[in-house]
């Protein structure tokens, strides 16, 4: 009798394989553990087990397993049902979600090993020049890898040479996998048991009478000993003062011996002093949430920036861990999770695990395991959205701060999900809670509440009564005017941080764009550079004195003079956060000016350094980007100033309002904590918009109402649902033809509003040419039926054969 398993693997391919396996595999394997399995001509990849069976597939012959990766599942039935949702609603294909909810350090990639064949004789058979570097190569080490040989042959094409090798008998090729987790280990020391009775004490000390260093070694032992009462690392004998060659010269002679024990690579400490108390209003707020998840899964906690939500959030964790619940913590940045982490670890130590793409592949491996095994280190999980696919056990509660974020959108690669939507659906398969907090709630969730689909709870009132901050605007046009600037600051804005800094108080200044300006132009005949591959123009930067393209990374030294018409009069415009700190270096130059934005915090612990010396107020006045407008805690901050209120207005995107005034609102609550009430300045050339108006009177209501009438006429969400169609290709005129064709097959088909074919902003990045179609579906239509159809359309245009080569992407709520 034949036994089949049913794989999937970590490909963008929309079904699953049968692959062959014998009677005892298929007693052993179960659903969700992994196995390596063959793949095309040569290729082995980690596959995932979702069912046994025995039926042989109809249209291939079944190929045998390579191996069992493990010995246990590490994907639960939960997880597999969470994924095949987000495949569906997402219009992805389940192989995408398996690639990226996986750590990679579980995804094993095969890599072609190219070894030396013992019978061949370099005599008889001749080899070129190149055939016979690999060959010599191969007679120094045991085995090359494919990359090794391209930088032995410094160049790019390699397998003909490797093939003619082959054919020649002179070498062997076989694909080997490679293991990617490690677990991290730590080399203790103790002393041989025969030296722990006291007469062979002294025997040994006298021994070592000559060897003084070892003497001292065996005495710092028994310090530390005395003083831990614990095993004794390597790492501490050598602090203590003895040196690595004496302890190895100790464990030669059998006096001391080593172990090994395992690790985990990220532990977190409690402090004894993390207790606090709610006040009034928030032990309100936490019993009316209580009430509140009686009736409904979903909560908002409509809380004013400062008004102490993360409180409120320990407090409720601490209920749902007591009663032996798993809790998730989703965060929009993991700039937020660096503070967050010290503020959850204080009070609950080492249960909370940490998960995201800053932390290594092995961290996030152990991180894994523990949820796996529900382990008392993970009861509570902190981490951006791709912590939603860990394998939770008991789900309780989930809470997601800041729960407007745009970054909680995947934008690339697939799935395109959203991470507060999927985790609804997630808390739903576990009958476990839903917290979402915000300050400023998205249109969507706030419809939902007044929909009574999700409850509502509203903390109007900030932590320790301080006032919300004071919010000045200052007219920019007229200040050009009068001629009262200073480079891009106005002289209120001026005089406010010199101000605040005499006071000793920090200043934080918001500037939405990076690097010193957005373009360059020549004066004289107009020219701005553009990046050769995008539709863009490049940016400027002014410490490394080059032009960048930030959709492709392409970039050149900064032109002395114009590549058009050669003129020398080249002038900046537009200004960025780099432009930023350096005018602000000048105008107060005593001062310590950072900036904080993507090209400030690339490494692992970018954000922490940044974070940690402005709280310890080494830095007094810190610039950036929209990562400041998050749910940071800063207690000396006086002044928060907003440089250019009107580029975040007029962005071509239906939300350009509701961002706007959510971005403004964030950025100013980072003024005023503790005891005083901060101060935030807005420079703007039209300080009567209504958005700008609405932000001054901190007026969420009448922005809601404003903009819901919006969406109701023009047929955006929350009415209407989207689904973004973009297509890519090389050749402009293939392209076209493709997104008409489609259009119209769409417009079919389809009774509902199909917009588009039409060129975005940037209509071209990395050289392929780009077309949206936007399909909007009415609240009335079915939804799964309306996605279904699209699907068979875009199958239908991947038949035709002249257009097989457009690339299509699909992104469902696209926003």
């Amino acid at each position: 009798m034949p036994y089949f398993t049913q794989v999937i693997l970590p490909l963008a391919l929309p079904k699953s394989f049968t692959y062959a396996v014998n009677e005892a595999e298929y007693a052993f394997l179960k659903l969700g553990m992994r196995v390596a399995v063959p793949f095309g001509k040569n290729k082995i990849y980690t596959g995932l087990v979702i069912q046994m069976h025995q039926n042989p597939p109809q249209l291939y012959q079944a190929k045998d397993i390579h191996q069992i990766l493990d010995d246990a599942p590490i994907v639960t039935e939960t997880q597999l049902q969470h994924w095949n949702w987000i495949a569906e609603y997402y219009m992805c294909t389940i192989g995408e979600v398996y690639k990226s909810a996986l750590p990679g350090g579980f995804l094993l990639e095969s890599e072609t090993i190219i070894t030396s064949r013992k019978d061949f004789d370099p005599v008889e058979i001749a080899l070129t020049d190149e055939e016979y570097l690999v060959y010599e190569a191969l007679q120094t080490q045991s085995a090359l890898k494919v990359q090794e040989v391209v930088s032995i042959l410094n160049k790019k094409t390699i397998l003909p040479v490797i093939n003619k090798l082959i054919s020649k008998n002179a070498v062997s090729l076989q694909e080997e996998i490679s293991e990617k987790y490690k677990p991290k280990t730590i080399r203790y020391i103790r002393l041989q048991p025969e030296f722990l009775q006291e007469a062979q004490l002294t025997e040994l000390l006298d021994l070592l009478s000559r060897a003084q260093k070892q003497r001292e070694a065996v005495m710092f032992y028994f310090q530390l000993q005395a003083t831990e009462k614990k095993p004794i690392t390597v790492k501490k004998l050598t602090e203590a003062g003895a040196t690595a060659a004496v302890i190895k010269s100790l464990i030669d002679k059998e006096i001391f011996e080593e172990y090994f024990l395992e690790e985990d690579r990220v532990q977190f400490k409690g402090s004894g002093n993390a207790a606090f108390n709610l006040s009034e209003k928030q032990q309100g707020a936490f019993e009316e949430i209580k009430l509140s998840f009686d009736k409904q899964a979903v909560t908002l906690l409509h809380g004013i920036t400062s008004s102490g939500k993360t409180e409120i959030y320990i407090r409720l964790i601490e209920e749902y861990i007591n009663s032996g619940k798993q809790v998730l913590y989703l965060l929009p940045e993991i700039a937020l999770t660096t503070q967050l982490v010290v503020r959850l670890t204080a009070y609950f130590g080492n249960k909370v695990a940490v998960f995201h793409s800053k932390y290594t592949n092995n961290e996030r491996v152990e991180t894994w395991q523990q949820v796996l095994e529900a382990s008392e280190k993970a009861q509570v999980v902190i981490g951006a959205r791709s912590a939603l696919f860990l394998p939770f056990q008991n789900l309780g509660l989930i809470i997601i701060d800041e729960e407007h974020e745009q970054t909680f959108k995947q934008q690339d690669p697939a799935p395109r999900y959203h991470a507060r939507d999927a985790a609804i659906v997630l808390a739903n398969m576990f009958e476990a809670k839903v917290l979402l907090g915000s300050a400023t709630p998205s249109i969507e969730s706030y419809s939902n509440v007044n929909a009574n689909k999700y409850g509502y709870v509203a903390l109007k009132e900030r932590f320790g009564k301080v006032l919300p901050p004071e919010i000045i605007l200052v007219d920019l046009k007229d200040k050009y005017k009068r001629k009262q600037m200073t480079g891009h600051f106005s002289d209120t804005m001026t005089q406010a941080i010199a101000e605040t800094l005499a006071l000793g108080k920090q200043v934080i200044l918001f500037q939405n764009r990076r690097g010193f300006s957005p373009w360059i132009e020549c004066m004289t005949c107009g020219h701005v550079p553009q990046c050769p591959q995008c539709d863009v123009s490049l940016t400027y930067y002014k410490y490394k004195n080059q032009l960048r393209c930030h959709y492709c990374a392409y970039h050149i030294a900064n032109p002395t003079h114009c590549h058009q018409c050669h003129s020398t009069d080249i002038n900046s415009k537009g200004f960025g956060t780099e432009q930023i700190e350096l005018e602000l270096k000048s105008l107060f130059p005593d001062k310590n000016t950072w900036r904080m934005d993507q090209d400030t915090t690339r490494g692992k612990h970018g954000y922490e350094k940044i974070i940690d010396s402005f709280k310890n107020r080494e830095v007094d006045i810190l610039v950036g980007t929209q990562m400041l407008a998050k749910g940071l805690h800063f207690d000396n901050v006086g002044l928060v100033g907003i440089l250019n209120a009107d580029n975040m207005l007029f962005q071509p995107d239906f939300r350009a309002f509701e961002r706007a005034y959510q971005m403004m609102v964030q950025v100013a609550g980072r003024a005023g904590r503790k005891d005083d009430r901060g101060t935030v300045l807005i420079q703007t050339y039209n300080p009567l918009h209504n958005i700008i108006r609405q932000v001054t009177e901190n007026d969420y209501e009448g922005m809601f109402k404003e903009q819901v009438y919006e969406r109701h006429n023009f047929k955006y969400p929350p009415y209407f649902r989207l689904v973004r169609l973009i297509l890519k290709h090389k050749d402009y005129e293939k392209l076209k033809d493709a997104s008409i064709w489609l259009y119209n097959v769409l417009v079919q088909h389809l009774n509902i509003p199909v917009l588009g074919p039409e060129e975005p902003g940037i209509s071209r990045i990395r050289n392929e040419y780009i077309r949206a179609i936007m399909i909007k579906i009415p609240p009335g239509a079915a939804l799964g039926s309306t996605k279904k159809t699209i699907g068979k359309i875009l199958e239908s245009l991947d038949a035709v054969p002249q257009y097989r080569s457009v690339k299509i992407t699909v992104n469902v709520d696209p926003y």
